[in-house]
């Protein structure tokens, strides 16, 4: 599958071999019950990209990250993960791979922040120089350098959710995978969450993210992902996916899709 960069793309087109897309889903489906949360959903997320998952409550969107993360077993086809099924990965070798923000991330345990975020060299060799190098930057980085030593549980919602993000950055893993991990910031930190991921992907990353703002899926993704009742409704730049037509279609809710005045990507606008 094709991978589309949007205008302006900050990667250049390069052959798609089996190095160049680490993250696929082939046939995925998943029931509960007679419920179809997901069906027949085949897609490769490509080196070098951002992609955003978009689509209305119950789409299927954090089901479908859960599977790539390896977190829930579908009941039809599989997750690929660098070439071998997720389930064929032992957990250490997968940490090492791909790293893991989920919407929960919450610590109830009184461990400092940055305890929370040398988690992350949990799957590297151990170096003591070069992880504390690494555990200082990643905090830096998303403004938490200043709460290194509070105990997570005493943080704001906010707070929390930067920790989690350094320890994701920590990671250092070539595919990172973010579900809604702007639902708890400010305007600010959203920016400085979504640049920072921007830029992993620019470095070469697969960046996929979980979001619900259209605007800021806009802004920061190269492709669009568009699900509705499990299935996916639409796939592109965002410039292509993110008509009047096809988000009246699968959210029911009229919009103006406008040019935004200084980044030259769609503007959504209730109407």
């Amino acid at each position: 599958m094709k991978v589309i960069g949007r205008q302006g793309s900050r990667t250049p087109d390069r052959p798609t071999d089996a190095g160049e897309i680490p993250v696929r889903v082939e046939g995925v489906g998943l029931r509960i019950g007679d419920a179809h949360i997901l069906q027949g959903v085949t897609l490769g997320f490509r080196r070098g990209s951002l992609t955003a998952l978009v689509g209305p409550n119950g789409a299927g969107k954090s089901t479908l990250f859960a599977v790539i993360a390896g977190d829930i077993v579908p009941t039809e086809g599989a997750a690929i993960i660098a070439g071998r099924p997720v389930s064929d990965w032992g957990s250490r070798d997968l940490a090492a791979r791909r790293s893991v923000l989920i919407q929960d991330h919450r610590v109830r345990f009184a461990f400092t922040v940055r305890e929370v975020v040398e988690m992350g060299r949990q799957p590297h060799r151990s170096d003591p120089l070069a992880d504390d190098r690494i555990v200082g930057a990643a905090m830096t980085t998303t403004d938490v350098a200043h709460l290194a030593e509070r105990e997570v549980p005493s943080l704001s919602g906010g707070e929390a959710a930067r920790a989690a993000f350094a320890r994701v950055l920590a990671q250092e893993c070539p595919i990172v995978l973010l579900d809604e991990p702007t639902a708890a910031l400010d305007l600010r930190h959203q920016e400085l969450l979504l640049t920072t991921a921007r830029g992993l992907a620019d470095a070469g990353a697969c960046v996929l993210v979980v979001l619900h703002d259209l605007n800021l899926a806009a802004g920061y993704a190269d492709r669009i992902v568009m699900l509705r009742r499990g299935r996916v409704a639409a796939d592109g730049t965002p410039s292509d996916v993110l008509t009047a037509d096809t988000v009246r279609d699968v959210y029911g809710q009229n919009v103006m899709v406008l040019d935004h005045p200084t980044r030259g990507t769609p503007l959504v606008v209730t109407v």
